[in-house]
């Protein structure tokens, strides 16, 4: 795990936005994992301004979404589809038939599960999964609990996530999905690459105990401890509880690979 502490949640997002373009830049046919959230709207915008400065060519990509509510079609509002449409797959070049979430309106959530795990295994498995992390330290929908070797499946979103989700919603609980499909850990885990990017001082203990933590099904995120080439992005506010933040600024000032990242 090699981790990056940002000055602001700007910065945070802005490296965000050129690991992604890098990764598009070096391999035009790469299969992205994507997120969403308001963390990523931001990432997603300058990824579509760099797409526009150095014309990215995003027309080889694949995609694949993390997560998606379950009884919501692709054109409700609040739909993960919908946001994608609006944050990215609008603002970039990229083959809508390659772009791929969840299916919540299946009539069989349980056999798109299955349906999904197979297609990114089809399309060669993901060469960078970008993540975010929930309050509870949730990544995509697996909430406390779930398996960490787990493949993509239905879940019931835990009352917390219900909580923090409802604003999208008008602010009415009632109204806010309680299951999603999402990747499993185990699906998160074979990713070539991971990038988490965490901002805010709401996150700041949930980051601790996924970077400094025991790996833990109570902490989804901690597994990310167990993948070769996870690269944490950290805003000042997030990082404001880890007890290593020493040697954090050490491997900052000294590792090749994070060097070159932040060399202007």
């Amino acid at each position: 795990m090699k981790i990056v502490i940002c000055p602001d949640a700007a910065r945070t997002r802005t490296l965000a936005a050129l690991v992604l373009a890098k990764q598009v830049k070096t391999k035009p046919t790469s299969v992205l994992g994507l997120a969403t959230g308001r963390t990523m709207e931001a990432i997603y915008a300058r990824l579509a301004e760099t797409s526009k400065q150095q014309a990215l060519d995003f027309s080889g990509v694949t995609t694949f979404n993390l997560d998606e509510y379950v009884g919501l079609n692709a054109d409700h509002p609040q739909s993960y589809r919908y946001y994608m449409q609006t944050h990215l797959f609008q603002q970039v070049n990229v083959t809508p038939e390659k772009t791929y979430v969840p299916d919540g309106a299946a009539p069989d959530v349980d056999a798109e599960a299955r349906s999904y795990e197979d297609r990114i295994r089809q399309a060669g498995g993901i060469d960078l999964q970008l993540l975010g992390l929930g309050e509870n330290g949730h990544i995509g929908f697996n909430e406390p609990l779930s398996a960490l070797n787990s493949r993509t499946h239905v879940v019931t979103l835990a009352q917390a996530t219900l909580k923090q989700n409802a604003e999208m919603f008008d602010n009415d609980m009632a109204q806010v999905p309680t299951r999603a499909l999402t990747m499993g850990t185990g699906t998160i885990l074979d990713s070539r690459e991971t990038l988490l990017v965490v901002t805010g001082e709401t996150k700041a203990e949930i980051v601790s105990r996924v970077i400094e933590g025991a790996v833990s099904a109570l902490v989804p995120g901690s597994a990310l401890q167990l993948h070769p080439h996870c690269l944490v992005l950290l805003d000042e506010a997030a990082a404001s509880r880890l007890t290593q933040r020493e040697a954090i600024l050490w491997q900052m000032q000294h590792d090749p690979e994070l060097q070159e990242l932040l060399t202007p």
